[in-house]
């Protein structure tokens, strides 16, 4: 038996064979890429900030660290240009039920994003050579539109997102996709809220991210100016989304009970209609019993429909074949939730101790955690798209398209998503090749690292 025919048993009965390669490579794409998105989107903001400091107060360590992280976002925003594209070859390859139907539909947002990726790329290159050639306030606003365009072009990935999970824009008549209305599906009752779900989400990964780097080095002894800016600045940004996270979320949540009541369910690991609804805590469904939960009375009630008696949906209020897996869906919501509780405490702590005149940052115990928070926010944003993306299933495109429809039928998409596991450990591996040598490099003194393919250095223009 060859390698296709034994994969083709992977598949389940009445399935297309493409559907779990498709599935797989998508989630490992997605997954890998988000990370290198919210960079994109938050990074410019945050280094801006640094660089506006060191110009106003001539701040020579504030302008280091703008320097350094304007290397860093070039490597991250090149390794990223390259995973963006593969999920743009990968939207048509693998789902061609989706794109075939419904690409009048979705075009508009995908020619946004990438006019956006673009002029950041033209404004990124801008800013990365204008050290010492612009005059230092006009280089220091090249950010802007580098930030703007990072957030116009997640916006628009966001809404076809969005989209999926509240389809409009369109009709269908005769099984035909007809009364296109791009603008309609691009900007969708769901676009903006969950934008600013993701975009918040941003914040929190790329602030904590950056911070614990340098939690990390403080750990090691490098107790100077750099290092503490570099933690305070990032972990400022993350403080401030960290607590506005929740909020978002809450009200998300209360929009997901009218629009996607299985999802909701599946959350909360309802079986049945409550009301009152209590708050399950970890726990799994077996065989129809939920077990080794631990169950809150009518916390569930006020966080899911802000109230203390109303009801939330269970699973029974919808066919058994509509089911989202629910083991799956409420493990990764409450993954979510329980981190950024985590990380909202570790930020309380830490603003705390300090309007109380408390050092934290001498603290080790609090380094410690400070160094894993980066990699808890990542995690805590992995989750969130898992419980997204699962908890829709079986559908594409909620009550409109099924996932089995969307998929493709190809078996040989297993040799596509093999290629794609090669080539983004690859770039795994060249990216913390590249910064660790930066980082050593900065380390022993090379303040200004060249800029590949950059014009010679000039004086700085006043």
């Amino acid at each position: 038996m060859g390698l296709a025919d034994s994969l083709l048993l992977l598949a389940a009965d009445g399935e297309p064979p493409g559907l779990l390669p498709a599935r797989q490579q998508m989630a490992f794409s997605l997954g890998w890429h988000i990370v290198l998105a919210c960079f994109g989107v938050a990074f410019p903001t945050i280094i801006f900030v640094v660089h506006w400091r060191g110009i106003v107060r001539d701040d020579p360590v504030a302008l280091g660290l703008a320097q350094r992280w304007a290397k860093v976002s070039a490597v991250l925003f090149a390794i990223g240009a390259v995973s963006g594209t593969v999920l743009s070859f990968e939207m048509g390859l693998l789902w061609p039920g989706l794109m075939g139907r419904f690409g009048d539909v979705l075009g508009l947002p995908f020619a946004f994003e990438g006019l956006s990726f673009f002029t950041e790329a033209i404004f990124l290159g801008i800013y990365l050579y204008g050290w010492g050639r612009m005059p230092p306030r006009r280089h220091a606003l090249m950010l802007i539109p580098m930030g703007i365009a990072g957030v116009v072009g997640t916006f628009c990935v966001v809404s076809v997102n969005a989209w999926m999970n509240n389809p409009t824009g369109f009709a269908i008549r005769d099984g035909e996709v007809v009364d296109v209305n791009p603008w309609r599906a691009m900007f969708n009752d769901a676009a903006f809220l969950q934008f600013a779900h993701m975009w918040v989400a941003a914040f929190m990964v790329v602030g904590l991210t950056v911070a614990g780097v340098y939690a990390f080095g403080l750990l090691r002894g490098r107790v100077d100016a750099h290092h503490r800016m570099g933690f305070t600045v990032p972990f400022a940004f993350a403080s401030v989304a960290a607590v506005a996270q929740p909020l978002i979320g809450h009200v998300l949540g209360m929009r997901i009970h009218d629009t996607q009541p299985a999802k909701l369910a599946a959350f909360e690991l309802a079986q049945t209609t409550e009301a009152p609804a209590p708050l399950r805590l970890g726990g799994v469904l077996i065989n129809g019993e939920v077990r080794w939960a631990l169950t809150i009375p009518r916390l569930g009630s006020i966080i899911a429909r802000n109230s203390w008696d109303a009801p939330v949906p269970g699973l029974d209020s919808v066919p058994r074949s509509q089911w989202p897996p629910v083991n799956i869906t409420h493990l990764a919501f409450q993954s979510m939730v329980g981190i950024g509780t985590l990380l909202v405490a570790v930020a309380a702590v830490y603003w705390l101790a300090r309007s109380r005149g408390r050092d934290l940052l001498g603290n080790r115990w609090f380094l410690r955690v400070a160094v894993i928070t980066g990699p808890l926010a990542i995690l805590a944003v992995e989750s969130g798209w898992v419980a997204t993306e699962v908890g829709r299933q079986p559908w594409t495109v909620y009550q409109v398209l099924t996932t089995v429809d969307a998929a493709s039928e190809s078996a040989g998409l297993w040799w596509s998503y093999i290629a794609v596991l090669v080539i983004y450990l690859g770039m795994t591996v060249g990216a913390y090749v590249i910064l660790r040598s930066m980082a050593r490099r900065w380390r022993a003194g090379e303040d200004d690292l060249p800029s590949p393919y950059g014009p010679p250095r000039s004086e700085t223009v006043p």
